[in-house]
């Protein structure tokens, strides 16, 4: 039996037999307790929804592309149906706050969900009807050729996202003509691509992008309750206080209540999270100050705050590094098909070859220390880092 659910970004959405079985599922029903945006109503009060809702609204955009498609047997549209139902399940709590840390302990990234999908009762599902949890796990990688549908340059995992992001968040970026999008996409030649008719839909996903990033997945106090909590549940787990090989399959609660019952560092940063008494930035700077040398520092970033903490005469547990990876916008990539021929999506759109180099004043390298030590960390981290001087503003009366 159809039933239907009200969804705040798409309306109503329609939920058929295999759908209501994978969502009674206690793996799927976890996604209601995991927050989307991990820390980001620590700046957007608003911005509490969770992976639950998203995943409902990957699917609703899933059905609607694959009902324009008329080269995807019925077989292949339930297993894309699923899914995109199932594509987050995968996900720690405070979603892409654990990821790495999840990944350094059990080499497991969120869409790595063959285990997930092949145990307890998502298995039972997926057998009742006769569905490969293999294949739904190369579909929400992007391996097959339906799993760009889910996973490529332009899919509908990035559509739903930016506009419930920007729903959330009440930020005014969130504007992605993804009807026109969908209506424009197609398979050419065992490739996703979208017609020159979804050019501007699509130069409207890139700049809803370029300015959620700005405003929201790489603001300073997102970064930083972000980076606290990655390093309090390190504390925990490298003091046998939480098992790595347990934690994705634990909730946002699940979590909180481990840190809050944490002791040492892990106690201190849990209750600063819980107070909003978060670090400051002690440095915050961009690469035309620091230079694309500073990526070198990645893999060793624990060495680094040792360092930066002799220089500044405080404890290393009072530094907190940030270096993000190099900024990428892999729906530049994505292709678009003209009358003659197929090209970029940055070929087909100066406008969108422009975006790329304005992505990149985007990245910043953030130090951040508790607020008494920020001038003396400050200085440590300009002098570690060999921070090139700003130019002294001008004034309107130097002109």
């Amino acid at each position: 039996m159809m039933k239907v659910v009200l969804d705040p970004v798409h309306g109503y959405i329609e939920l058929d037999e295999i759908v209501q079985e994978i969502l009674a599922t206690p793996q799927l029903q976890r996604l209601r307790r995991v927050r989307q945006l991990g820390f980001s109503n620590l700046v957007y009060p608003g911005a509490n929804h969770t992976r639950f809702e998203h995943s409902l609204g990957v699917m609703h955009l899933a059905s609607m592309l694959i009902k324009n498609l008329d080269s995807i047997d019925g077989e292949k549209k339930t297993e894309l149906k699923a899914a995109s139902l199932l594509h987050d399940v995968g996900h720690g709590p405070f979603s892409h706050v654990t990821e790495n840390i999840i990944d350094k302990y059990t080499r497991r990234r969120h869409d790595d969900v063959r285990e997930i999908l092949g145990k307890g009762e998502l298995k039972e599902v997926l057998e009742k009807y006769g569905i490969s949890p293999g294949n739904l796990a190369k579909h929400i990688k992007g391996e097959t050729s339906i799993g760009q549908i889910l996973s490529s340059e332009i899919d509908v995992d990035r559509m739903d996202y930016l506009v419930r992001d920007a729903h959330y968040t009440g930020v005014a970026f969130g504007v992605v003509d993804y009807n026109r999008l969908i209506n424009q996409m197609q398979f050419y030649e065992d490739r996703l691509v979208v017609g020159q008719g979804g050019l501007k839909a699509a130069e409207s996903l890139l700049v809803s992008r370029f300015w959620m990033n700005t405003s929201v997945y790489y603001h300073h106090v997102g970064r930083i309750s972000e980076a606290m909590c990655s390093k309090a549940v390190e504390y925990m787990i490298e003091n046998g206080e939480l098992d790595p090989s347990k934690l994705r399959q634990m909730d946002d609660i699940d979590l909180v209540a481990a840190m809050r019952r944490a002791s040492g560092h892990g106690e201190e940063l849990s209750r600063r999270l819980d107070t909003r008494r978060l670090y400051k930035r002690a440095l915050y700077a961009g690469l035309d100050a620091v230079g694309k040398g500073v990526l070198k520092h990645r893999g060793k970033v624990q060495r680094v705050e040792t360092e930066i903490a002799e220089l500044a005469g405080v404890d290393p547990k009072d530094v907190l590094v940030d270096i993000p990876k190099m900024p990428e916008m892999s729906e530049m990539r994505a292709l678009i098909k003209t009358d003659h021929r197929m090209i970029h999506l940055n070929e087909a759109s100066h406008f969108v070859s422009i975006l790329e180099e304005a992505h990149m004043d985007n990245w910043r390298l953030g130090v951040y220390s508790p607020k008494e030590h920020c001038e003396a960390v400050g200085k440590a981290a300009r002098d570690f880092f060999d921070v090139k001087k700003t130019i002294k503003q001008f004034k309107l009366s130097d002109l």
